[in-house]
């Protein structure tokens, strides 16, 4: 059976069931998720919500995409409010924002009383900051990757920073996540690091999925298969991961797996590797059948990561990760558990990180395993969850 990324194996819509993450608290939590793509940071937030759901408290998700929760409890109404925040939106942002401002109010005034308004993206955490406390009372901002650089400083630094006021905490991904909230003027006893949350039972190696996948793929137990998981849009340097295979001789493949408007400029842009490089479609739902059908992940990322969860998810299944570049990956890639290659973004110096793994099997289970154990220390579920309701406030269902 195959298991979910975002949970156990079997996940249907109904009462929550038993859980060592079922918990010990409730309160009416409205979380607004509205974006405009299904990416890392969306699923994460679901994740983390459903989480809380299972720990006992009443959580309800106001979104434009409400089948982000397919398969999930969590409760889902559809909000629409208009396009997300960014350099090409801002000026029609600005313009509607006294209505969206009104239909933000009015969707929370039907949730009354709200003890948390648990807010995920820039344009909402704003507006939120805008509307009087009897809406919205404890407001809290989970930030899922570095602060833009437009609000880091002028006009947009003094907004996030006048906004970050209404916010009791500030929950950052990553240290680096963190540096750049600071770096916008937030307090820094608002903010704190908390790691993205994966059920660490249901991601393990599975032997029978590298055995089948393998198989399917063609190819032996001797060949040396990279993997890469990836949104396929031209941030993400997946140009790189396949340059590098025009570098890296021998018995070896790249499996890359995922979708996105780039998908045919890759596909092209591969065709003179021929079957050394191979496209499968999205694998969500099953990522942990596809690492363990893989020797190393190569890890290109964008300039804007945060935490990657395909980069614990490979460490948690024990397959080191050879990233382009350290944005996202510095301080998730323990020293001996995979490595950071230099210079960044350089198919020559990818080709011959991966070479080494090629060339010496056993490396690639020794540095797996001590990825596995440091991404399960750093990642505890009832840890992480804990850190999540503090912030969210420990008077949760006192109203």
């Amino acid at each position: 059976m195959r298991r979910s990324i975002r949970g156990p194996a079997c996940r249907e819509a109904g009462p929550p069931v038993a859980s060592t993450w079922r918990g010990r608290g409730s309160g009416r939590i409205v979380s607004i998720l509205t974006t405009g793509e299904r990416g890392g940071a969306e699923y994460a937030s679901v994740d983390l919500l459903e989480a809380l759901v299972r720990r006992g408290h009443d959580v309800v998700v106001l979104t434009n995409l409400v089948d982000l929760a397919h398969g999930t409890m969590l409760p889902v109404k559809s909000i629409d409010l208009g396009p997300k925040l960014s350099r090409e939106s801002v000026a029609r942002v600005t313009l509607a924002a006294p209505r969206t401002l009104w239909k933000l109010a009015c969707a929370l005034r039907a949730e009354r009383p709200v003890d948390v308004v648990f807010v995920h993206f820039k344009k909402e955490q704003l507006l939120c900051s805008l509307l009087p406390r009897r809406l919205t009372g404890r407001i809290v901002w989970a930030e899922w990757g570095p602060v833009p650089k437009p609000m880091r400083r002028g006009l947009g630094r003094v907004c996030y920073m006048l906004a970050a006021r209404r916010a009791a905490r500030v929950l950052a991904i990553s240290e680096g996540t963190r540096r750049t909230v600071i770096a916008a003027g937030v307090d820094a006893g608002k903010v704190e690091v908390v790691p993205n949350l994966i059920d660490m039972d249901a991601v393990a190696f599975d032997p029978a999925s590298r055995h089948r996948l393998r198989r399917e793929w063609g190819v032996s137990d001797e060949t040396f298969v990279v993997g890469c998981i990836s949104r396929f849009q031209a941030r993400k340097r997946n140009d790189v991961v396949i340059d590098a295979m025009g570098h890296l001789d021998g018995d070896v493949i790249l499996v890359l797996a995922g979708e996105g408007e780039q998908e045919q400029a890759l596909r092209e842009r591969a065709c003179p590797h021929g079957e050394r490089v191979r496209f499968v479609p999205n694998v969500r739902g099953h990522v942990e059948e596809f690492l363990s059908a893989c020797d190393v992940l190569a890890f290109a990322p964008s300039p804007t990561e945060g935490e990657p969860r395909v980069i614990v998810m490979s460490q948690l299944v024990g397959v080191p990760v050879v990233a382009t570049d350290g944005e996202g990956a510095e301080g998730l890639i323990p020293a001996g558990g995979g490595m950071i290659v230099s210079p960044s973004h350089d198919p020559v110096a990818l080709a011959r990180a991966l070479a080494g793994y090629r060339d010496e099997r056993e490396r690639c289970r020794r540095e797996g395993e001590l990825a596995r154990r440091a991404a399960r220390a750093s990642h505890d579920p009832d840890r992480l969850l804990a850190a999540v309701e503090c912030a969210l406030g420990s008077d949760l269902g006192s109203r």
